[in-house]
């Protein structure tokens, strides 16, 4: 079994409209644009990342904005909710604040003891916010939004499966524990974990297949320290059986991939080398940050992307 995993690291999704989408997570949900630089095999979309003040692990939302990109729909085999941990008592100001926004899709429920207020992100992506009473992770305070409503990062993430079988075996190879089950979901969590500690997957077996598109999670990724760590993981996974690409360099961190039972695109990334490498703490995310092979192309590539702001 794994030892390795601290929880989640974060997770990328797509998104049709790059504006849009930036003024959502720093503006509505209050988050801090950590790194603004470009998708690594297209650089003619921004690869935008969002976070706490240092886009620590198991607090980083990213997102490819590929303009006038089509909506996808949602069904089995995909990532179905992100779920974000907020102070416990803070739903009521983030549902006022949402309905002063125009947020669609708002509700409120309690799943495994916690009061929910689940919310679509621009392009309809399905999002959650839980109340915790002892997540004592610090969070980017913008304007608005004070210190007891504040995201604090990830809880954690809701799978949507025809069968989980497979994908709990797997979870439990990656060191996570079976904890509860309510209805047809059923809760893992990952002990001494980053705050982005649990997974739940959802049982739906007459639900129609996912189809990718803006608003989908494209992939979600699972921390670990480091290289060294991640190396370890990368084995055990390919001694299992999983077919597990080579480890690529991120710039931000080094990451690999591998599919699930359920269809789901799993990575590893390590918590090393961070997003200060290019940019000093307090700057993080205000300029286009390249890939150096793509340096000596910045005037083409910053022509060709839209302006974050009006």
């Amino acid at each position: 079994m794994i030892k390795d995993i601290r929880g989640l690291h974060h997770v990328t999704s797509m998104a049709s409209d790059a504006r849009q989408n930036n003024r959502f997570f720093t503006d509505t949900l209050g988050l801090r644009r950590v790194k603004q630089t470009v998708n690594l095999d297209d650089p003619s979309v921004y690869h935008l990342y969002y976070g706490n003040e240092n886009g620590s692990a198991g607090t980083v939302m990213t997102y490819f904005p590929f303009p006038n990109m089509m909506l996808g729909r949602p069904g089995v085999g995909e990532v179905g909710e992100t779920q974000f941990s907020v102070p416990k008592g803070s739903l009521k100001f983030w549902q006022d604040r949402f309905t002063a926004q125009g947020v669609g899709g708002l509700e409120t429920d309690t799943a495994f003891g916690a009061n929910r207020l689940c919310f679509m992100g621009p392009d309809g992506d399905g999002l959650a916010l839980i109340e915790s009473a002892d997540d004592n992770r610090a969070p980017w305070l913008a304007d608005g939004i004070p210190d007891d409503a504040a995201i604090r990062g990830f809880a954690g993430a809701r799978f949507s499966l025809h069968d989980t079988a497979a994908t709990e075996e797997l979870l439990g190879f990656m060191g996570y524990q079976r904890a509860e089950k309510e209805g047809d979901v059923t809760r893992f969590i990952i002990p001494n974990g980053n705050g982005a500690d649990t997974i739940d997957l959802a049982a739906l077996p007459k639900t129609p297949f996912a189809r990718q598109g803006a608003g989908s999670v494209h992939h979600i990724a699972f921390a670990v320290d480091n290289r060294e760590k991640q190396l370890e993981v990368r084995k055990a996974l390919m001694d299992t059986g999983y077919q597990v690409t080579p480890v690529i360099d991120r710039d931000y961190f080094w990451a690999i991939y591998f599919r699930t039972p359920g269809g789901i695109l799993f990575e590893v990334a390590t918590n090393e080398p961070g997003f200060n490498r290019d940019e000093d703490t307090a700057h993080l995310g205000e300029t286009l940050k390249l890939p150096g092979r793509y340096e000596a192309f910045r005037d083409q590539i910053q022509a060709n992307l839209e302006p974050l702001a009006a």
